[in-house]
């Protein structure tokens, strides 16, 4: 591993500190939803449930992301039990990246998810369009657009 990338499990394993044990139950789902629902997180899972890839070939088909990014995410769904990381003794290493068992389960869920998003995605623009118009003279704050 290089230098750059010494510190990258640390940086991933933080979790939020959960005030009282009422909110510990909570805390966790949000936490887990979080991981999971991550605009990379859901793209290498929709890749490697297809089957095994390699990292240049998420770093291709996970559009825009940086390797730096591909490298906290995969950590970070391995060390959660979402991927397996198979590592091959040929020279160079060969190295896979797959969807567990449990990743699979979500799967579906996250295809219902992005079908959601392209059916509505027309209806969500307009929507923000008519609200900005609508409050554009009240002196409203306009909300940042968090689609990135």
């Amino acid at each position: 591993m290089s230098q750059r990338n010494s510190g990258v499990t640390a940086q991933v394993s933080g979790a939020p500190e959960c005030e009282s044990p009422a909110a510990e139950a909570a805390c966790s789902v949000l936490e887990v939803l979080g991981r999971v629902s991550g605009k990379w997180s859901i793209g290498i899972l929709l890749v490697t449930t297809q089957g095994p890839a390699r990292f240049t070939e998420l770093e291709r088909q996970v559009k825009g992301i940086s390797r730096r990014m591909l490298t906290l995410t995969l950590r970070t769904l391995e060390r959660d039990g979402l991927l397996e990381r198979t590592v091959y003794p040929t020279v160079p290493p060969k190295v896979e990246y797959q969807a567990t068992p449990m990743a699979r389960e979500l799967y579906d869920s996250l295809l219902a998810l992005t079908g959601w998003a392209e059916r509505h995605l027309h209806e969500i623009d307009r929507s923000r369009l008519d609200y900005d118009e609508r409050t554009a003279g009240s002196g409203a704050r306009t909300p940042v657009d968090v689609r990135t």
